[in-house]
């Protein structure tokens, strides 16, 4: 069935599956985890010192950082080589599936920050009046103000780190889904990350497409009603 998951600042809906919903897609990131004898980091950091344009060396120096548990690491050099090698789609895959693990550490960094608020701060989110004595004198208290303000600067940095890292996401598996239009699965795959980045004319696109590609999937009436809940979210709320 689909998982909704719901935190106070944001609600997404996810893949099927265990946790977040996008732990289907880090197979993609475990075949590269633990690899003996895979490609050198040295080698090929000396490798584009000596040829910046060298997209091979590029590409290692992603699967090296990889095998050493260094994903965030490896996004910038992965990058590089898919502007040079734009036609390999594995890679490009490979560089959401990257952008999503990013989007869940980050949704759960914010989540620790928001709970810290809540457990440091509670006037933050049960606030009595501030015309009233105690009011008055929470809203004063520098102690609080200093949690507070901590708490919020941490959560806001990281909702924003994992909006960014939701739509870079996007934009990576829109390139998959341009390369292969056919596979239902890389569409799903991209309607569920658009609407986890709150693109939701993207997210229904590549909804209605899946069904197109797959209309007796198990999940197509699921994925009708998501459509028509989404479609409802878009249109422009009434005057008046």
């Amino acid at each position: 069935m689909f998982v909704f998951l719901a935190i106070s600042f944001t609600a997404s809906f996810v893949l099927f599956g265990v946790g977040t919903g996008f732990g289907g897609l880090q197979d993609i990131l475990l075949q590269n985890d633990g690899v003996a004898g895979g490609p050198s980091e040295n080698d090929a950091r000396d490798r584009i010192a000596d040829n910046p344009k060298d997209a091979q060396a590029y590409r290692d120096l992603a699967t090296a950082l990889q095998n050493q548990q260094k994903s965030d690491e490896s996004i910038a050099p992965l990058a590089k080589y898919l502007e040079l090698e734009p036609s390999d789609i594995d890679s490009q895959r490979e560089l959401a599936a990257l952008y999503l693990q990013q989007a869940d550490q980050y949704r759960t960094q914010a989540q620790l920050a928001q709970l810290g608020l809540q457990n440091d701060v509670p006037g933050a989110v049960f606030q009595p009046s501030s015309e009233s004595k105690i009011g008055s004198a929470l809203a004063s208290d520098p102690i609080t103000d200093a949690l507070s303000s901590r708490h919020n600067v941490a959560l806001n940095e990281a909702f924003t780190k994992m909006t960014d890292a939701l739509t870079s996401a996007v934009a990576a598996y829109k390139v998959v889904a341009t390369a292969q239009p056919n596979d239902s699965a890389i569409q799903f795959e991209l309607a569920q990350t658009a609407e986890a980045a709150n693109d939701l004319a993207t997210a229904i696109a590549a909804y209605k497409r899946f069904l197109k590609l797959a209309p007796e999937d198990q999940s197509a009436p699921a994925v009708t009603e998501r459509i028509a809940q989404l479609e409802e979210r878009l249109a422009p709320a009434p005057e008046g």
